[in-house]
């Protein structure tokens, strides 16, 4: 593990109501992992060039948490307005261990209630996935301001049309089943979702590894302007 993970004094950039203005504004975080910082950096940074303020990096591969603490010192420098999160947290103790390391919001898979506390005595954001509007119901009473719908392509934009028109207050973030397309983007905004996460289809495996960052900017760009529109 990074030094810097023993080290009390780092904390998030950016706190809780910071991390959701800019989640809010841009209506996009997308969602990438590499296991080479060298890579994940410049996807960062070509997000970052595109428009992005809030990017998930996700916790799925060996020594994902030393590769996450370079990305942060990297973010501070190079991209000094961006949210730099970790996503596919199932558990408090990776929670916390990702906090030590800078991390401005943390997303997971599933909802566990122990991770709720950790985050909020930090006034970090916590996302968890949920799949129920009871399981959203509970999430919202433990502080989650912002809930994952998930996955997105089994429920479908009917779902999140349907949980608003009693729990209008509702911030969802829909992941899985997004796709950078028009009709896909307005779909899930006409529903109602406060923004969505991205994945591969933002980053195809043939330009990460063509090393074309300039057409993920450019995607970046592209998608946040769709997202403009449909809220208009």
């Amino acid at each position: 593990m990074p030094t810097a993970a023993c080290n009390v004094n780092i904390m998030a950039r950016f706190d809780k109501m910071a991390v959701m203005q800019k989640i809010g504004q841009t209506g996009m975080v997308p969602v990438f992992y590499h296991k080479d910082a060298e890579v994940a950096k410049k996807v960062i940074k070509a997000c970052y060039e595109g428009g992005v303020r809030a990017f998930e990096f996700t916790n799925r591969g060996d020594f994902a948490q030393e590769v996450f603490a370079e990305c942060v010192k990297f973010a501070a420098k190079e991209c000094p307005e961006l949210a730099l999160g970790i996503g596919s947290v199932v558990d408090a103790p990776t929670a916390a261990m990702y906090l030590q390391l800078g991390a401005c919001f943390v997303v997971g898979p599933l909802f566990n209630p122990e991770i709720a506390p950790v985050c909020n005595r930090r006034l970090v954001p916590y996302c968890p996935g949920c799949g129920t509007v009871s399981e959203i119901g509970k999430a919202q009473e433990l502080g989650c301001d912002l809930t994952k719908l998930f996955p997105g392509d089994v429920y479908g934009p009917n779902m999140v049309k349907g949980l608003m028109a009693p729990m209008p207050w509702s911030k969802i973030m829909v992941t899985g089943g997004v796709s950078p397309d028009e009709e896909n983007l307005r779909g899930w905004f006409k529903a109602g979702v406060y923004c969505v996460g991205m994945g591969s289809k933002l980053f195809p495996k043939d330009k990460v590894a063509a090393e074309d960052w300039q057409y993920v900017t450019d995607k970046c760009r592209e998608c946040l302007d769709i997202i403009a529109r449909a809220r208009a």
